[in-house]
C-alpha cells in the first residue's frame, strides 16, 4: 500500500517554467512561418504585376500604331522626348488594362513618351530630305493606389515647369545631377523651390528613372536617409550629360499627392516607325 501511494506521488505534469519554454519555443516557431508567408505574398504579387506590366506594354504599344501621331509634329526631337498624349489625342479610356472591363476591374493604366531617332535623312544631292519615321517609344504601367488618389503631371499649354494636379499616375520631368566622384549616385534637385512642391520626394527607393536625353532606364536602389535628395541606381550613369550648371533630366512617376507606395511597376520600350498620312 505505501509502495503504490509512492509511485502516485513521484506522477507529476509539466512545471510553469516548462510550459513557458514551449510556448515561447511555438511562438518563434510561428513568427518564422508568418514572416515567409509574408514574403511568398510579396514575391507573388511582383511576379503577378510583371506578367500584367508585360502584356499591358504590348497592347499599349498597339494602341499607339493604331491611333498613330504626327512624325513631321515640330514638337518631336531627337534631344528630348515628349509626352504621347501631346502629339495624339487619346480617349482617356484607351489608357486603362484591361480596357475591355468595366472601370471597377481596371486596376492598371499606361502613359508613353516619344522622341525621334533619326532627325533628318540626307538625300542623294546632300540635302536633308524628310524627318526619321523611326519613333522611340517608352510605356509606364502603372498601377492604381488608391480610389481617390490624385497624382502630379505638368500643366499643358502654360509656362514649364508648374505642375497640376490628375487622376491617373503618368511620368513627369525632374531635375539630377551628378554626385561627384560616384557613378552609381544621381542628386535629385528641386526644380522650383517657391511652388511648395517638393521634388525631390518625386524619386524613392523602387522608382523607375528614364533618361531624357537617351532613354536609358534606371532602378532607384536606395534613397540615402542623411541627404534625401541623394539616390543609388542599379548601374552606373551613362546617360545625359550631368556635368552642365542645370545638371541633367530624368522622367518618373512620382508617388500619390498625398503619399502612398509608388505607382510604376514597369517600363518598357520600342522603336516604332509611324507611317505617314
Amino acid at each position: 500500500m505505501t509502495g503504490a501511494m509512492t509511485k502516485k506521488r513521484q506522477q507529476h505534469g509539466f512545471s510553469l517554467t516548462e510550459t513557458l519554454m514551449a510556448v515561447g519555443t511555438l511562438a518563434i516557431g510561428m513568427t518564422f512561418i508568418g514572416g515567409t508567408f509574408l514574403t511568398g505574398i510579396y514575391f507573388a504579387t511582383l511576379s503577378t504585376e510583371r506578367t500584367v506590366a508585360a502584356v499591358a506594354s504590348e497592347e499599349a504599344f498597339a494602341k499607339m500604331q493604331i491611333f498613330g501621331l504626327d512624325v513631321d509634329d515640330p514638337n518631336l526631337k531627337t534631344s528630348e522626348f515628349v509626352p504621347y498624349e501631346d502629339l495624339t489625342t487619346l480617349p482617356a479610356k484607351e489608357t486603362f488594362y484591361p480596357s475591355t472591363s468595366g472601370d471597377s476591374d481596371r486596376q492598371y493604366s499606361w502613359s508613353a513618351l516619344c522622341r525621334r531617332v533619326v532627325d533628318v535623312n540626307d538625300g542623294p544631292d546632300g540635302a536633308a530630305t524628310k524627318r526619321g519615321e523611326l519613333i522611340q517609344c517608352v510605356v509606364f504601367i502603372s498601377r492604381e493606389t488608391g480610389a481617390h488618389s490624385s497624382y502630379r503631371k505638368r500643366q499643358s499649354g502654360s509656362i514649364w515647369p508648374q505642375l497640376a494636379q490628375t487622376d491617373l499616375p503618368c511620368p513627369v520631368r525632374v531635375n539630377i545631377a551628378q554626385n561627384s566622384g560616384m557613378t552609381d549616385q544621381v542628386l535629385v534637385k528641386d526644380a522650383v523651390s517657391g511652388d511648395a512642391v517638393d521634388e525631390r520626394t518625386f524619386v524613392a527607393q523602387g522608382s523607375i528613372l528614364v533618361d531624357n536625353a537617351t532613354g536609358g532606364i534606371y532602378r532607384v536602389l536606395e534613397r540615402d536617409k542623411t541627404q534625401p535628395e541623394k539616390v543609388t541606381l542599379d548601374r552606373a550613369w551613362d546617360g545625359g550629360d550631368l556635368t552642365a550648371s542645370d545638371g541633367g533630366w530624368v522622367w518618373v512617376v512620382p508617388p500619390p499627392v498625398a503619399g502612398g507606395r509608388i505607382p510604376c511597376i514597369a517600363v518598357y520600350q520600342k522603336i516604332i516607325r509611324f507611317p505617314r498620312p
